[in-house]
């Protein structure tokens, strides 16, 4: 299982929109609107590094008001 936390920007006023709606893909185990430098920070599971890449693109990219993301993988050193 490989874990990350997916940083991303959004629209101005759209922060709690697109959490609520990334909340509802499979995949995601939590979503929440914050301040700072970003805006929602997403925690996801994929059983791979291909699945998480698949989960980042094909569906939370395609959120309407999302204008940047950074995945960051977790790593256990």
């Amino acid at each position: 299982m490989v874990h990350a936390y997916i940083l991303i920007q959004t629209e101005v006023g759209k922060a709690a929109t697109v959490a609520a709606e990334i909340a509802t893909i499979p995949g995601v185990t939590s979503s929440e609107d914050v301040t700072g430098p970003y805006d929602v920070i997403v925690r996801a599971a994929a059983d791979n590094v291909d699945q998480l890449g698949q989960l980042v693109v094909a569906k939370v990219q395609n959120v309407e008001g999302i204008t940047r993301t950074l995945t960051c993988p977790v790593v256990h050193l």
